[in-house]
């Protein structure tokens, strides 16, 4: 089983193709190669280390919180 994740952009890193985001309360560095434009703020789903496209922030923050909640009734 696949899961990509939806990520804020936190920072661009300089004269790289690569990004740091928050992916769950951690900040990773992605790569956003794949992408044409992306920018601190904005909300791309990742996937094994590549942002694969941006996403609208209301629908990534459903998502997430959606998340949350399957981690909260996990550990009871």
């Amino acid at each position: 089983m696949c899961l990509a994740m939806p990520a804020e952009v936190l920072e661009i890193l300089p004269e790289t193709q690569e990004a740091v985001v928050n992916l769950g309360g951690a900040r990773k560095t992605v790569s956003v190669a794949l992408l044409d434009t992306v920018e601190p703020g904005d909300y791309v789903i990742v996937h094994v280390g590549y942002a694969l496209n941006r996403i609208d922030p209301d629908e990534a923050r459903k998502t997430l919180a959606l998340f949350e909640e399957g981690q909260r009734e996990i550990r009871g």
